[in-house]
């Protein structure tokens, strides 16, 4: 419950900042002529890590998609159009993240490094943020209104997110990994290993278009990535297992037993008593954890006077 309440104070703040930002410009308008939109998101949520991948050397983006561990995410939106083409965001989600070794293909390549590893991994996402939309086509529009209006859009914005790695242990259970400190973060013996919060920011940027289906009504989908700053939305990131001894050292006595259970999960066959870093690779630190969601969208145009008319310039459709 505790590491919540960072997460809670977090997302309030962000919301007063964006809601006072909002109410600011607001104030030049006429509650008549304001446009608001607030809508519903449904859709899917993929994990982009170290964890799982397709055959071959693992890479970044699409290409080590693992569809089978495809996640559901929803969301709120709430939008304000200080001009009809552009509008600012408020937004919150809540989704889930999955990783599993299990899922690389079995074809005798470098994926086969993965497999032998083991390692998988689960993770609830909340998630608040601001951001811009900007609508290029509402230049080239030839009647006022909004029914029957395709509008594709680019939207950019910054937020907070809050995740909790957690894994299967032996008996079914699924055990919280951060914890554990699995890569030795903030144990003395591994200096360069530091713990990681699980409430940060991330960067968001995607695509997508809105239809109005009615004057007030649309529909859409929804592209959105996030690019994050941190490598240990899956637990795993360092290069190497660290000597299990350390973990009587640093925890308590009840989570170093878990810790030594888990920290390795692999099938290789080591010719030492624990798999050194020249044998076998834990993760890859190079790269950041991401994800990305595909979502279908509905909402409503609110406070919106449609006697308010646009000035256009010549159009093509």
């Amino acid at each position: 419950m505790r590491a919540s309440l960072p997460f809670l104070r977090s997302v309030i703040l962000l919301f007063s900042i964006a809601l006072s930002s909002v109410l600011s410009q607001a104030q030049s308008i006429t509650s008549g002529d304001g446009k608001f939109e607030a809508g519903l998101g449904l859709g899917t949520m993929f994990f982009l890590g170290d964890l799982g991948g397709s055959a071959g050397v693992g890479k970044t983006f699409i290409k080590d998609l693992d569809v089978p561990l495809t996640k559901m995410n929803k969301g709120v939106y709430f939008n304000y159009y200080p001009v009809e083409w552009a509008s600012l965001r408020i937004a919150g989600n809540l989704g889930y993240v999955e990783g599993d070794d299990a899922q690389a293909p079995a074809k005798g390549g470098a994926e086969m490094d993965r497999r032998e590893r083991g390692l998988s991994f689960r993770s609830k996402i909340s998630e608040a943020y601001i951001a811009a939309e900007l609508y290029p086509t509402y230049f080239f529009e030839k009647y006022d209104g909004l029914k029957g209006k395709f509008r594709p859009y680019v939207v950019g914005g910054v937020g907070i997110y809050h995740f909790n790695p957690q894994t299967k242990d032996m008996d079914g259970s699924w055990v919280n990994l951060a914890p554990l400190k699995l890569e030795g973060q903030g144990f003395p013996q591994y200096p360069d290993s530091k713990p990681y919060k699980l409430t940060q920011m991330n960067v968001l940027m995607g695509f997508g278009f809105k239809y109005y289906i009615k004057e007030r009504t649309y529909i859409g989908l929804e592209i959105l990535h996030r690019k994050l700053f941190t490598d240990y939305v899956d637990d795993v990131s360092h290069d190497y297992y660290i000597d299990p001894i350390h973990f009587d050292q640093n925890l308590p006595a009840a989570d170093a037993v878990v810790a030594r259970r888990l920290y390795y999960r692999g099938t290789y066959t080591f010719p030492a008593s624990r798999p050194y870093p020249e044998f076998a690779e834990r993760g890859d630190p190079k790269e950041n954890d991401a994800y990305f969601s595909t979502i279908l969208r509905l909402g409503w145009r609110i406070n919106n006077d449609a006697r308010t008319k646009q000035l256009k310039c010549p159009v093509f459709y």
